[in-house]
């Protein structure tokens, strides 16, 4: 079932499945909305009560300012899990969506009993990243969004995958064309300033999870690797033919991953 809700002082969409005593949270990433999920929330469903949410400044929640933080975000989701009647829950992040849970996870212990960042790192932007994320803010604000859209959803794939999933490429250059251009720099401007989480990841009391792509573009294995070296606490899975969007690219094999580690942690 899909309804707005407000969160904090923020309009949201939400999607809950409604159904299920353990309750798992999917968060998307940049440039992306909650029916990135559809098809994978559909695999959690017969397990778990799965609730997605648009974070503020994306699909149609509402934007907030000129920057969104993740901590704004992770107390977004905070406030929209508690209207919901949420307790605690695993909160599983995707890219830019594994910043806010990893957050959420910080700043509020208490509701996250697992998480799991999904081809998502601790990591805080080099320069030459923020120096990208400029880039891009300077392209959106001279009216040319769809420069975004044609160069970013196929980079979200493994080479090999792209004419496969061409079809749930164009549907992410959809994504990108409807969110709102100040949705876009908010969150821009909200992960050049995230911090190094590292420490504070290794930190948290709740089991976690790394999920990699090992053809990602975006997080490239080598990247993936010195985390996985810096948080040993954590369990790692690789899926072997996935870019940066394994849930859709191997769905069964994240889902199988994800089972195993709520199951038996």
């Amino acid at each position: 079932m899909e309804k707005f809700l407000v969160a904090g002082d923020v309009a949201i969409r939400v999607s809950d499945s409604q159904k299920g005593d353990r309750v798992v949270v999917l968060l998307h990433g940049y440039l992306e909305n909650l029916n990135v999920w559809d098809d994978f929330a559909k695999l959690l469903a017969p397990h778990f009560r799965v609730i997605s949410m648009d974070l503020p400044g994306h699909g149609i929640s509402e934007v907030r300012g000129p920057v969104h933080t993740m901590g704004f975000l992770a107390d977004t989701v905070r406030e929209a899990l508690l209207q919901l009647g949420v307790v605690t829950c695993c909160v599983i992040g995707h890219s830019m969506g594994g910043y806010v849970a990893l957050a959420m996870a910080e700043k509020h212990p208490e509701m996250v009993d697992h998480l799991v960042l999904f081809s998502s790192t601790p990591n805080a932007d080099s320069p030459e990243k923020k120096e990208h994320r400029e880039r891009e803010i300077a392209i959106v604000e001279s009216g040319k969004k769809e420069l975004l859209a044609r160069t970013l959803p196929a980079k979200g794939f493994a080479a090999e995958n792209r004419a496969r999933f061409a079809d749930e490429i164009e549907d992410y250059a959809e994504l990108v064309q409807l969110t709102e251009d100040q949705g876009i720099t908010a969150l821009l401007r909200g992960l050049m300033e995230r911090r190094d989480m590292n420490e504070a990841m290794r930190a948290l009391p709740m089991p976690q999870l790394l999920i990699f792509g090992r053809k990602d573009e975006y997080i490239l294995p080598s990247v993936a690797e010195d985390v996985a070296r810096n948080q040993p606490q954590a369990q790692v899975v690789w899926l072997e033919n996935s870019g940066h969007n394994g849930f859709i690219e191997q769905p069964a094999e994240a889902l199988e991953a994800i089972l195993h580690f709520l199951n038996n942690n």
